[in-house]
Order: C-alpha cells, then structure tokens, then sequence
C-alpha cells in the first residue's frame, strides 16, 4: 500500500489553487487574443486577455471573485492517507489567505473567514496514485446552473434545447464568453457532477465518443448563434467550448446539467 503525505498534499495542492487563482486556463487567454468577432466583441476579448497578462505578471488575483474552491478527488484504493480532508482543507485555508472571503452559512450568512469549508467530491479507483483537481466556481456563473429532469422521449433534441435554454437565460450574467459543461445521465446529483467535470476538459479537446462529441459541436453551434456574445456585446462568441460528460442512467430517465464557467476559467489538477 502506498502512503502520502498529508504534508505533501497541502503544500503541492495550496500552490497548485494559488498559481491557478492568478492564471486562468491559458487556452481561453489565447483563444481570446485571436477572436475574430465584432469590433465591440474583439475589443472586450483584448482587454480581458490583458487582464490575465497583467494578473500573471504582478502576481494578483486576475477575478476579484476567487470564488468557491471544488475538488475532485480520485482516490486509489491502494493508497493510505489519514488526514487527507484537513490537507485538502488547509491547502484551502492557505491559498485563499488573502483572497476575498466568499464562504458563509447559508441560513445566518455568517461568514467563515477562511473561505473553508471546500466542496469536495471523491471518487474511489483501482491503484495506488491520488490524484486531486481543483475548480474554482464564482457567484456570477455557479448561479446560473440549471437541472432539467427530462424523459427518454425528449432525446437528443431535448439535450439540446435544455442547453440552449440555460445559456439564452443565464449566459449574460455568467461573464462570457463561457465554457459550457454539460452532464448527462446518472441520476440528478450525478449530472450535476458531470457538469462541473466537464469544465476541467482541456479547451478544444473533443468527447472521446464520436456521438457525444457531435452533439458538442451542434451546441456549440447553436449556443453561438443566440448572438449573446463575448461580455454581452453581441457577436458569434458566446462560448469557447461545450463540453459534455455522460453515465448511464435509469431507463425512465434523462437528467441534464448544465454548468456555465466565466472567462476566468481557474482549474488545475496534482498527481502523487
């Protein structure tokens, strides 16, 4: 059995979550410095990339909202690691020392302070190797999450609609342009999951499934063309990628996530 140390964990993961809250995915920064769109579109895309150069250089928060740090967690079951959520949880508190504090209860509104507890969601695998993702989740995007319980007979086009529906509904006040995860299948929590997975893909980088990687395409399509564009602006770039995760689900079901993620698209992963 392969022992980590809960020491290692909170140092690599509190660099990885501080790197990560002061350069955002350097895909959609260089996706946005080629954007050929409106003038208005192109000109909000330029300055956004020149926020994140500036936030790189002097080593400052590039959103002043840091948002809510989600981890997930893949966890060997040939690794032994006591004490592996107070690492995660002080890997937190050290990262988000000096960052706005965002964390509160939500009946008394009371605020933590350390922007803990995180959210974290494990997921148990064969092997000896730990592997941990961080996401980064604003207000502005998180808020306009949507579930829709859809039934078998709805089908793709279905799919389709509901994703369509939750970025005409809450795409403006999301930040775009977006990165759209979407998650299909398992059953209501499961999809939301999914949805939130699916914003670590790699920007650009297809589904592995022929069909689902179609379906990303025609979304994509078709969310564009809401001309809802980049900041709001107008234009044919309201988001940089539908990314879509599935799991088998119930034969009377068909649960549907959709996850939007601002330009400011923090995230990163730490393998031991």
């Amino acid at each position: 059995m392969k022992t980590i140390s809960t020491e290692e964990i909170r140092k690599r993961l509190g660099a990885l979550i501080t790197e990560c809250l002061v350069v955002p995915d350097k895909a959609v920064t260089a996706r946005l410095k080629t954007l050929s769109d409106t003038p208005e579109a192109e000109l909000a895309a330029e300055l956004i990339a020149e926020n994140n150069a500036i936030a790189e250089t002097r080593r400052i928060y590039a959103c002043q909202d840091t948002g809510q740090a989600v981890f997930f967690v893949k966890l060997g079951d040939g690794v032994f690691c006591p004490g592996l959520y107070d690492a995660i949880v002080a890997a937190t508190r050290d990262a988000y020392a000096s960052a706005r504090k965002s964390v509160a209860d939500p009946l008394t509104r009371e605020n933590t302070r350390d922007n803990t507890p995180p959210i974290i969601e494990v997921e148990l695998v064969s092997g000896d190797a730990l592997e941990i993702s961080y996401l980064a989740k604003g207000a502005g995007s998180e808020n306009m999450t949507r579930l829709y319980m859809l039934t078998p007979a709805d089908g793709k086009a279905g799919i389709v609609r509901s994703v369509v529906d939750a970025v005409k509904s809450g795409g403006r006040n999301a930040c775009p342009p977006l990165v759209v995860g979407v998650g299909i299948g398992g059953v209501s929590e499961t999809a939301c999951r999914l949805s939130k997975l699916a914003l670590l893909r790699p920007l650009g980088k297809p589904n592995a499934r022929e069909d689902a990687a179609a379906l990303e395409a025609e979304m994509l399509e078709k969310v564009n063309a809401l001309g809802i564009g980049v900041a709001a602006l107008g234009g044919k770039t309201t988001a940089l990628a539908v990314n879509v995760e599935l799991a088998p689900t119930h034969i009377g079901m068909l649960p549907v996530a959709v996850n939007l993620q601002c330009h400011s698209l923090r995230h990163g992963t730490v393998k031991f």
